[in-house]
């Protein structure tokens, strides 16, 4: 049986869940990144959209696109950030910090060409995504 996870917005309009496991986990270092996240990094979790169920305040929920690639998703109440919808790749992006429960474990940092925090910590940097989702698949140094 898969477990479940709680998550919410900042103030609890919002909340969802999220079943399963991950298809990935890490460090974005993109200038989107970093201006909606208001930091200079944003941990997350990259999910298959049917493993993310809202299940209270689904008309709360606020949404932007300053692309195709990212539907950055928020609560009108509170202007705390939930996800971002990837349609290219598929994926939902949870961020880490709205899961509290959930055992996060990052396994690599993306866009890390673009970093403003040089993080050592051993895990592999890419310069942008990997191959199968879409990047070159480069690694660069810490």
């Amino acid at each position: 049986m898969s477990k479940t996870y709680q998550g919410s917005c900042f103030c609890g309009a919002v909340q969802f869940t999220v079943t399963g496991a991950p298809e990935g986990m890490g460090y974005c270092h993109c200038e989107s990144c970093r201006s909606w996240s208001a930091g200079p990094v944003n941990a997350f979790t990259l999910w298959k959209p049917e493993a993310v169920k809202i299940t209270k305040g689904a008309d709360n929920i606020g949404s932007y696109n300053k692309t195709e690639n990212s539907y950055r998703k928020w609560c009108k109440t509170c202007g705390g950030h939930i996800f971002t919808e990837h349609p290219g790749m598929g994926l939902t992006d949870v961020y880490a910090a709205v899961i509290p429960d959930f055992p996060y474990a990052a396994g690599v940092h993306v866009n890390y060409q673009e970093t403003r925090l040089h993080i050592k910590d051993g895990l592999p940097k890419l310069k942008d995504f990997p191959k199968e989702l879409g990047g070159s698949g480069v690694a660069i140094a810490e």
